[in-house]
């Protein structure tokens, strides 16, 4: 079994409350298969896959209220210690860590501006078996409107270390774990996104062509949020679902997003 290490983005999820229409639009956007859980208490959880491994997954909503979101996991030893450091930094559990069946165990919680996220301690599943190719997730960056709390919180919970740089006319912010930064944050920009947003988790796939992903998406029936432009990592738009799943898309520049 592959292994992401602990403190690294290793697997996202959909939760949406139409689990058949996500299982129509994404394979066509991405070139994914899927694979039902075959458990009675799944909820139709699809596992998707590029070329046979697996990517991302998609389920039905934890509770019926819930806005449609793709979440961030990011892998740890103990998801019950990374509970306790959740909420002595001042975070949320929304969650409290639990098996699920023998793939792994996971908590979801939020940080002190309200962005969701989740942890995976592995058991029989370490997480995706695929990065930073065309229809593989490939980053994962905070959209946050007080990254001074969140260089904090997430130091604290994660042991990420902040590395700051201008992109453009903004601070960006790295977080470094290990040898590698393995995820990003950046302040709330506007430039379409829904005005009423609090601090979310963004997730990034590759794609081949950008332009060629954003108007495909547009034509399945979601909706362009950022259109497609260039950065330092390569060219990159932010869409909607149909059903109003915010993620972003990205031709890399380079087989690794991550600035050294």
């Amino acid at each position: 079994m592959s292994t992401v290490p602990p403190g690294t983005p290793c697997w996202t999820d959909l939760a949406t409350p139409d689990l058949e229409a996500a299982k129509r639009f994404y394979p066509e956007l991405f070139g994914w298969t899927g694979r039902v859980a075959p458990q009675p208490g799944a909820g139709g959880y699809t596992t998707f896959l590029r070329d046979g491994r697996s990517v991302a997954g998609a389920g039905p909503p934890a509770v019926p209220d819930q806005v449609p979101i793709w979440s961030t996991y990011v892998a740890v030893d103990d998801a019950d210690l990374a509970a306790t450091r959740v909420e002595a930094a001042g975070g949320q559990v929304l969650v409290a860590p639990f098996d699920v069946f023998d793939q792994g165990r996971m908590g979801v919680f939020a940080d002190p501006s309200g962005a969701v996220f989740s942890v995976w301690q592995p058991i029989r599943m370490a997480g995706a078996e695929l990065f930073n190719v065309p229809g593989a997730m490939c980053w994962n960056e905070l959209v946050s409107p007080d990254p001074e709390s969140a260089k904090v919180f997430y130091e604290l919970v994660f042991g990420w270390h902040p590395e700051e740089w201008l992109a453009g006319e903004i601070v960006y912010t790295g977080w470094r774990c290990g040898a590698r930064i393995v995820a990003g944050m950046m302040p709330p920009l506007g430039d379409g996104y829904p005005d009423d947003l609090p601090a979310y988790w963004s997730v990034y796939f590759a794609v081949a062509d950008t332009d060629a992903t954003a108007a495909r998406a547009a034509t399945l029936g979601g909706t362009i949020l950022v259109p497609p432009h260039d950065s330092p990592q390569g060219r990159l738009a932010a869409l909607r679902d149909p059903q109003g799943a915010l993620f972003a898309v990205i031709t890399l520049t380079a087989a690794d997003p991550a600035p050294a």
